[in-house]
């Protein structure tokens, strides 16, 4: 009996009117069906942006510290059920477990971070400069928020998004990824079981063009948080530009990994190999490019191809295995094309590069850990963003010229060095076009209080994460008491 799951609008699990439905199939086996999911509509949409709105009256009056307490019960939940959603996720999306425990772990973590801050949610107070006046700012809602966000980290973005802005008073629509429903399923669970009312969180599955574009342009969203690609984000940018609807995009990267001649190669090789494969390189923060001086390139790159020819490929679900399947057909495709691209643009292949079937594999998407040397910065494989396990190496023969190969991309997501110079190490850190930068670690590996986001087409500002969040689901509003008992006029010459 296959499973058939629903759009959640109103408190009520519901199926689409139109009854038309999609596929969820693990790829690392596309036998293994996990569940039929409704592709819904603009009327979907519309149910449950109006549901959301009709709550937001109730919501944002229920005392910030009482929101972050269902937080912090949400955040219990989330422990006690890791292991089941972790299962879950691996055979929804592919990557390992001790990776998907870990993408629970953020949710946790998100959840306890942010229920604290229902007893802060800072605003300001300063002097005023006319005599018994009291001046302050305070936080304040906004309102409806259209949350579409992708599948590589399906717990850990949506409740980046998601718990500041619930947080904050405002209520949610969450368009999830095609390719991950369940995971928003299991999380939408969680919040209602820990007393989230009815319409303050909705949840419908769809096709991007279809639900994604229909809460975009919905005339009673107020916000749109968006993690994807820059392509997208730049379509998404434009629509709400129209209507000065706030949105929050976090986009693309092409991050690079440097490694001086004085840097410790045992730790950047496994920095190296574990940024630019883990989770099959499907990260926005991957390291997709290894920028090595000269003097130390041969000897790091033989070792680290050594480390990639022995990583272990299959189903995640198993506890031996170091890396699983690409998401699906499509993303197998783009990683084959690019690496058609490489050889034409006369990098050299070192390893992988090609499909990978063994045993069971055969059904799934899987692909050989891929690493290119003899890659000049203007090459596409060091300019575009493959999002597969991929890596280019370049060299450079000093410390200005790794920064200026680093800084030649469109992107400024995640970045790093290795050295052991302080000076190098602080320079890096001012001059590297970046959101992220890592001294002597790898690309990857966010922690929830502190910003994230990037610089250039990455994103248009916004961090999530950190305190920083809270600026994106709320305004500002700033607020006088005159006590004076008479009219003081401000904002006029008052000099005697």
């Amino acid at each position: 009996m296959t499973d058939q799951f629903k759009n959640y609008i109103d408190g009520n699990w519901l199926m689409a009117p139109s009854g038309k439905t999609f596929e969820n199939r693990s790829p690392a086996d596309r036998n293994d069906l996990i569940g039929v999911f409704p592709a819904s509509g603009p009327a979907e949409v519309d149910a449950a942006v109006g549901a959301a709105r009709g709550a937001f009256a109730g919501w944002r009056l229920v005392p910030a510290p009482k929101r972050g307490e269902i937080l912090y019960r949400v955040g219990e939940l989330l422990r006690k059920n890791k292991e089941e959603i972790a299962r879950g996720m691996t055979r929804e999306m592919g990557k390992v477990l001790k990776e998907t425990r870990g993408d629970v772990q953020e949710g946790i973590d998100t959840a306890f971070y942010v229920a604290g801050e229902g007893r802060r949610l800072f605003g300001e107070t300063t002097p005023a400069e006319l005599p018994n006046k009291f001046a302050m700012s305070v936080r304040m809602p906004i309102g409806v928020c259209a949350l579409i966000t992708p599948w590589n980290f399906p717990m850990a973005i949506p409740t980046w998004k998601m718990f500041p802005a619930l947080v904050c008073g405002n209520t949610v629509v969450l368009k999830p990824a095609e390719d991950t429903p369940l995971t928003a399923v299991k999380l939408v669970e969680i919040l209602s079981e820990a007393g989230v009312p009815p319409g303050v969180v909705n949840l419908i599955h769809g096709r991007g063009e279809e639900v994604g574009a229909a809460l975009v342009r919905h005339p009673q969203v107020q916000l749109v948080s968006f993690t994807g690609s820059a392509t997208v984000g730049r379509e998404i940018a434009s629509a709400c530009g129209q209507s000065l609807k706030r949105v929050s995009l976090e986009l693309g990267g092409k991050n690079a990994q440097i490694v001086m001649d004085d840097g410790d190669i045992e730790l950047a090789v496994e920095g190296a190999l574990w940024g630019a494969f883990g989770t099959t390189g499907q990260r926005c923060t991957a390291t997709s490019r290894l920028i090595l001086h000269r003097q130390i390139a041969k000897k790091l790159t033989d070792m680290l191809v050594a480390r990639a020819r022995g990583l272990r490929i299959g189903d995640g679900l198993d506890e031996s295995v170091d890396m699983g399947p690409l998401i699906n057909e499509a993303a197998r495709e783009k990683v084959l094309g690019y690496i058609d691209v490489g050889k034409r643009e006369g990098a050299r292949l070192l390893t992988g590069g090609a499909i990978y079937k063994s045993g069971s594999s055969a059904n799934g998407f899987f692909f050989e850990p891929t690493i290119f040397d003899q890659v000049k910065p203007d090459m596409r494989i060091a300019q575009e963003e493959i999002f597969g396990p991929v890596l280019s190496i370049l060299e450079v023969n000093s410390f200005e010229e790794a920064i200026e190969v680093l800084n030649s991309t469109a992107y400024g997501l995640s970045s790093s060095i290795y050295t052991q110079d302080v000076t190098r190490a602080f320079r890096a850190m001012r001059d590297i076009e970046a959101g992220i930068t890592y001294i002597n670690g790898p690309t990857i590996g966010a922690e929830v209080h502190l910003p994230f986001g990037g610089v250039k087409d990455t994103g248009n500002g916004h961090r999530e994460a950190g305190t920083t969040v809270y600026d994106i689901f709320t305004e500002w509003k700033s607020v006088y008491v005159d006590y004076s008992g008479k009219l003081q006029k401000a904002q006029i010459d008052n000099a005697e």
